[in-house]
């Protein structure tokens, strides 16, 4: 199974400086992935989404920056700064940069 990638080991951190915007994308930086859990650090531009899916596994989401939307079957939620929300395995959901956005995105299968 694979450790940690991506990202500095043995030092002190600033998730949201790992992770940069770019205009009219939707950025997104893979920090360990396995079929236990991913980590993955995303970076939406003012306007940009990923559109309504599931996903096998509960999904937690961090702000790290910014304002972001979360609609989780059906209902929407403005996910700020230092914010968490989770996402249920199987339940249709979707994420909005209402403004620009940074999240950490936690999933446990």
């Amino acid at each position: 199974m694979g450790g940690m990638k991506n990202i500095a080991k043995g030092q002190l951190l600033r998730l949201e400086q790992e992770i940069q915007y770019q205009e009219g994308q939707v950025v997104s930086k893979t920090l360990a992935q396995n079929p236990h859990v991913s980590l993955t650090l995303f970076a939406f531009e003012q306007g940009e989404e990923i559109s309504t899916h599931q996903s096998g596994g509960d999904a937690m989401v961090t702000a790290l920056d910014g304002v972001g939307r979360i609609t989780i079957d059906g209902q929407e939620y403005l996910l700020k700064k230092g914010e968490t929300i989770v996402m249920p395995a199987g339940i249709p959901h979707a994420v909005y940069g209402q403004e620009r956005f940074k999240m950490l995105l936690t999933v446990v299968f």
